[in-house]
């Protein structure tokens, strides 16, 4: 069981909407979070294969009291909306792993999914309940390994699920005007065809290209500081990850990925996806057995992405080094000192492109609005297993 409590304030446009208070607004958040995840594995030889299945359920209640409120000083003006929200999930799923040869295996998988949403909210025409369920199929064929090297083709169907709000709301609680419903659960088709090796000595690699469709993206909305459901969407890329032992004391990780992200249909606005990263990259080294010293250093890049649909505002690349250094003192204990953003790089670690009015201004001015990476930063920990 979990117990969350969280008190969020936010200004995204500063006095667009209020000239005067400013559009400053709360969202508290009361929750309390139950589940059961359990398995069950046994062998299942078909055909004097070797063959094994497991069944697994996994349930989720939360019991959320959230609101939104118009602050000042984080103090309230008034409450845009105010909700009782129970969700209940059950997932049931079964999976079998057979090897068929010395080069060929499957991994088939089957799940499903019931979700229920019970909203009770302030205002009447917005409560309500809500419910849906998905099956998903997935599929790998594993061929190999030829010179320590097997290739792999993967495919299969998965979901998102939406704010439950979304699910039974029909006026916007903000203008008072018609809202319509969301789906409760999205659905998505991924497909993957990859290759892994060990051919060399040493280094492990994996190299993958793949495709994701998903029925409707959930989008940033700056103005309203929320999400809302978007247009259905495709994703293609590549994923190369790398890792190497280069000594008994030295290890190396090193990963590169690439995702094309449009939106499918058409529309003037344009295709492209706001906030979706193009490119990611990562290396890092790690140092261990050397007698009681231990450490690592990271290089992370997140590349440009596009911040409107048209691609006219993109925002600048990523890059963080961070670290660490630690000492054994004993078996089971160490100390550690870490250290983020170790050149006090100034970036960003969030971009949103949008209007927002400063105190003062005549008219809104649309802009690039982020938020910081943090500042060069340490940590020591103290730790000890008993």
């Amino acid at each position: 069981m979990i117990r969350n409590k969280l008190d969020l304030f936010s200004n995204f446009t500063y006095f667009l909407d209020d000239p005067v208070n400013g559009d400053q607004f709360a969202q508290p958040d009361r929750r309390v979070t139950t589940g059961l995840d359990a398995s069950h594995t046994w062998e299942t030889p078909w055909f004097g294969r070797d063959s094994e299945s497991t069944v697994g359920v996994q349930v989720q209640h939360d019991n959320i009291f959230n609101a939104l409120r118009r602050t000042r000083a984080r103090q309230t003006l008034s409450t845009t909306r105010q909700d009782h929200i129970l969700e209940s999930s059950v997932g049931v799923y079964l999976q079998n792993m057979t090897r068929w040869g010395d080069k060929f295996r499957t991994v088939a998988g089957l799940r499903a999914d019931s979700y229920r949403f019970d909203v009770r909210s302030d205002l009447a025409a917005n409560s309500g309940r809500a419910g849906d369920s998905r099956v998903s199929p997935k599929l790998n064929l594993i061929f190999g390994p030829w010179a320590k090297t097997e290739f792999y083709a993967s495919a299969g169907t998965g979901f998102h699920s939406n704010d439950a709000r979304g699910t039974t709301i029909t006026i916007d609680p903000a203008s008072g005007g018609g809202a319509g419903k969301v789906t409760p659960l999205v659905g998505s088709r991924g497909l993957e065809l990859g290759v892994r090796s060990e051919v060399v000595p040493g280094l492990q690699s994996t190299f993958s290209v793949y495709r994701l469709d998903v029925g409707s993206e959930l989008l940033f909305v700056g103005d309203a500081g929320t999400t809302v459901a978007g247009r259905a969407s495709r994703r293609v890329g590549f994923e190369f990850s790398n890792y190497n032992r280069a000594t008994s004391w030295l290890t190396i990780d090193a990963d590169l990925a690439y995702a094309r992200a449009r939106f499918r249909g058409s529309d003037p606005a344009g295709d492209r996806i706001p906030g979706a990263v193009e490119g990611v990259a990562s290396i890092a080294l790690a140092v261990d057995k050397v007698g009681p010293w231990f450490g690592a250093l990271q290089l992370r890049y997140f590349g440009p992405r596009p911040l409107i649909e048209d691609n006219s505002v993109r925002s600048r690349g990523t890059a963080t080094l961070n670290g660490r250094i630690g000492y054994k003192i004993g078996a089971d204990t160490k100390i550690e000192l870490e250290g983020f953003n170790l050149t006090n790089r100034k970036a960003s670690a969030i971009d949103c492109f949008y209007e927002s009015r400063l105190r003062g201004e005549a008219a809104p001015v649309a802009d690039i609005h982020f938020h910081p990476i943090e500042s060069r930063s340490f940590r020591v920990s103290l730790s000890h297993r008993f």
